[in-house]
């Protein structure tokens, strides 16, 4: 079955300092050859693309981007460097290729008018944030014009994981727990529930928010959401429960996640309009990642919805 994948990296020379700052252990070959492979958008990353039945890749910045960039005018040369970029690659490969904004949200005039640049003038599909910006997460009110414009414009954020702004103490002396392992999961799902609770969703309901790796467990979580909520003392006012922003508001994605527990999971909690296809190139295998989507357990119709069909429909792709 042909897919759209929407967590496919790639780096530009102005931000791959920052990459490589922040990736996980590997030997300095294993950081080489994932540089090299983030760097090439021709035969290397079709031939793999192919491997899993993908036929449209939604590009991005590998993390952190600019939102590790301490100073906010070259984040602002830094995003729109890279969104230029990434459009001169889509337009050499029109049918195969469609990108993702990548944002200076420490300028938020500057990192809306980008969004709407990106959508308007260059055909991109949405957006990704790398999580926090230098300690800032996107609850801060000062964000509520930028959340304006993205729902005008309907189009969804990946929120993308990056590392804790400080590492919390139970990660301390545990180095097999930080980044990937477990770290990114809790900061990445905190901070969509910093979104939810408060109340960024009420006002600006028409928000779609993409978390890859089948939703960092918060999928599993909606009873208990909503069963602790509402004992809260002083708690801030919700229209609606828990359960019911990250059911309306969040889209998951099966990057990293190949495994048929967690998609049924997600899929029974959220529904079928809601889990799409995802890699995570060249983090993960593509070949490993097509094999699981084809093999998984599911009907054909929700097979195809995964696939590619909830992608089309949230971002308008043609395809």
């Amino acid at each position: 079955m042909k897919k759209i994948a929407l967590e496919e990296h790639f780096i530009t020379p102005g931000l791959e300092p920052h990459m490589r700052a922040a990736m996980p252990r590997v030997s300095a070959e294993g950081a080489e050859h994932l540089t090299q492979l983030m760097l090439d958008f021709g035969e290397r990353r079709l031939a793999a693309m192919d491997e899993a039945g993908v036929d449209i890749a939604v590009l991005s910045i590998s993390g952190p981007g600019v939102q590790a960039e301490p100073d906010p005018a070259v984040a602002v040369k830094l995003a729109r460097d890279a969104n230029d970029r990434l459009a001169a690659e889509v337009v050499k490969q029109p049918a195969r290729y469609r990108g993702f904004a990548h944002l200076p949200m420490q300028d938020v005039p500057a990192a809306t008018a980008e969004l709407e640049r990106c959508v308007r003038d260059l055909g991109f599909v949405g957006s990704m944030v790398n999580g926090h910006t230098n300690g800032v997460y996107l609850d801060d009110p000062k964000y509520d014009p930028f959340w304006e414009r993205m729902q005008a414009l309907d189009t969804p954020l990946y929120l993308h994981p990056t590392d804790s702004f400080v590492l919390p103490y139970v990660l301390e002396g545990a180095p097999e727990l930080v980044k990937p392992t477990w770290e990114w999961n809790f900061e990445t799902s905190s901070h969509f529930l910093r979104l939810l609770f408060s109340g960024v969703f009420d006002r600006f309901p028409g928000l779609k928010i993409i978390i890859g790796h089948m939703g960092e467990t918060l999928p599993y979580h909606l009873w208990r959401f909503d069963s602790r909520a509402a004992l809260i003392v002083g708690k801030r006012p919700l229209k609606e429960v828990p359960s019911f922003y990250l059911k309306r508001n969040m889209f998951v994605t099966t990057s990293g996640q190949f495994d048929d527990v967690p998609l049924v999971a997600a899929l029974s909690a959220l529904g079928a309009d809601k889990v799409l296809f995802s890699i995570d190139y060249p983090y993960e295998n593509s070949a490993t990642a097509g094999r699981f989507l084809d093999a998984a357990p599911l009907d054909e119709t929700t097979r195809a919805k995964v696939a590619r069909g909830n992608a089309i429909d949230i971002m308008r792709i043609k395809a």
